[in-house]
């Protein structure tokens, strides 16, 4: 897990508003919450694609915009990017394939949960089956955060990434951010 701060309050609101900032002109997507599950829908006519995120859980609403953070232009074009997603109750093989394509939407959100001082927590997703994050799945993720701090960020992590910097450790720069040394794998 990562450091968080208790004293920084985490209103879901002001990751709306940090995110639309950033985002509604130039991409014509906005981030909102209270939905029963998360769901991306892109643009339509004249309606701006929408980032729902569960109810108001802060972590909820940094995981979707990983994952459209990760989706390319065609993928951003369909409902929830055209994942395939099995719901929870999964097979092993589900779990794995879940896995496979998780780790990196997951250190996406790690790094934001970072930038935010937020605790971060790997998610299996997979609640009825009883099956925590397997250690394999956090060493992925855990190696693909290591991957993003050696590559940098793309233009709209890096961007999501900085204004979550800004507005909530205003003392911390983006070195500070994708210094390597804070996402090893025992560190989950």
């Amino acid at each position: 897990m990562t450091a968080f701060s208790p004293q920084i309050t985490h209103n879901c609101r002001d990751l709306e508003h940090l995110f639309n900032r950033c985002f509604a002109s130039s991409e014509n997507t906005v981030l909102r919450g209270g939905a029963s599950e998360p769901l991306y829908a892109p643009a339509r006519g004249d309606q701006p694609a929408v980032i729902a995120f569960t109810q108001n859980y802060f972590a909820s609403a940094l995981h979707e915009v990983a994952h459209w953070c990760v989706a390319g232009p065609q993928r951003r074009a369909q409902e929830d990017y055209g994942y395939w997603y099995a719901p929870d109750g999964r097979s092993a093989d589900q779990q794995a394939e879940f896995e496979r394509v998780e780790a990196r939407p997951q250190a996406l959100e790690w790094i934001f949960s970072r930038a935010a001082a937020w605790r971060f927590r790997v998610s299996a997703d997979n609640l009825t089956q009883n099956l925590g994050p397997s250690r394999a799945f956090k060493l992925a993720v855990a190696n693909q955060a290591i991957a993003i701090c050696h590559n940098g960020l793309a233009p709209r992590a890096r961007n999501f990434a900085e204004a979550l910097l800004e507005y909530y450790r205003p003392e911390r720069d983006r070195n500070w951010l994708l210094d390597e040394q804070h996402f090893r794998g025992e560190s989950l």
